[in-house]
């Protein structure tokens, strides 16, 4: 370790510290003496504790860290849908305004200007409050590896969340007004998802061994094309309502009695649904601009739609007993 006056080409004094870590030669320069020395000094003291690379420490970009290590230790841990969402908050939120700032100048302040002006741009609140959520979680994971000596994201308030607009549960009619203009594949699904409070994926991944006497068993669910865990990853089983049981088999017998193992709505030769067919499937049926009615508030429609295709006041009853513990799934 040494300190060095050096003069540049331009006539300009500045000085140097020389040290040697990790087997290279390191360097860095000041512009006084006095700070040239006070860094010499905690060089030595670092190496007597054992913590030199703690100099370094935070010097690399948000952007390099994401990439370089954050990515292929965390990421790849993650289901493929969450994977993709991150991946499109960060390129869209986080990169072209963080990514290029070393980890140790990813101040309070910092985070705190940036998501003021990523509110004031017009950013969507629930975007920016996601983006906050990855933000502190690339943050945490830098500070457990040893790249920051705090997660500056934990001392920043996030934005408040929107209000949420008033629940609209879809009317018996317009439920059966969609049934009746669809074919029976497509009739028996829109069947499913407010008669037993399913997901969309839940459904698609819906076999027909699950289909029991009197009850449903949802333990699998169709993402991006391909069968996975259920949202919460919790089993759950519902009751068969009358009238769904008689949708179920008619499909069964109108789809040539498939076997016990094959999906109840499968997408082409059999296989599950990709995520481009679910899409289309949606715009092409006009179910897209009632997402938000059919998907979030199907458990407010269960009750009176067995009501009207004639269910017994029991069935009624027990199918509004458990919209309560449905209401807010997405």
């Amino acid at each position: 370790m040494s300190v060095e006056k050096v003069t540049r080409a331009g006539g300009e004094v500045v000085w140097r510290v020389r040290w040697r870590q990790h087997g290279r030669n390191r360097a860095r320069t000041f512009s006084s003496r006095r700070d040239a020395r006070d860094f010499d000094a905690e060089v030595r003291r670092q190496r007597r504790a054992g913590s030199l690379a703690a100099l370094d420490a935070g010097a690399e970009t948000l952007g390099e860290y994401v990439t370089g290590t954050w990515a292929a230790a965390h990421a790849a841990t993650l289901a493929t849908k969450t994977r993709l969402h991150y991946a499109s908050l960060y390129d869209y939120q986080l990169r072209p305004y963080l990514g290029s700032i070393a980890l140790r100048e990813v101040t309070p302040e910092v985070i705190g200007r940036w998501q003021a002006d990523r509110l004031g741009s017009g950013a969507g609140p629930i975007a920016v409050r996601h983006a906050m959520d990855l933000l502190g979680s690339i943050l945490e994971h830098a500070f457990v590896g040893g790249h920051l000596s705090a997660n500056p994201a934990r001392r920043v308030k996030k934005a408040r969340s929107p209000r949420r607009e008033e629940v609209q549960p879809l009317s018996p009619a317009t439920v059966e007004a969609m049934r009746a203009a669809l074919e029976a594949r497509d009739a028996t699904l829109i069947s499913v998802l407010p008669y037993a409070g399913f997901r969309p994926g839940e459904a698609l991944g819906l076999r027909w061994r699950d289909v029991r006497e009197q009850t449903l068993l949802i333990q699998r669910a169709i993402s991006l094309g391909e069968e996975s865990d259920t949202k919460t990853r919790q089993h759950r089983t519902v009751r068969l309502l009358a009238p769904l049981a008689n949708d179920l088999r008619e499909w069964r017998m109108a789809a040539g009695r498939p076997a016990d193992s094959d999906l109840v709505f499968p997408g082409k030769e059999g296989h599950p649904w990709t995520q481009a067919a679910y899409q289309s499937w949606r715009r092409g049926r006009s179910i897209g601009r009632r997402r938000r009615l059919v998907w979030r508030t199907r458990a407010h429609t269960t009750c009176a739609t067995a009501l009207l295709r004639c269910c017994s006041t029991r069935d009624a009853a027990s199918s509004s007993s458990r919209a309560s513990s449905v209401t807010t799934r997405g």
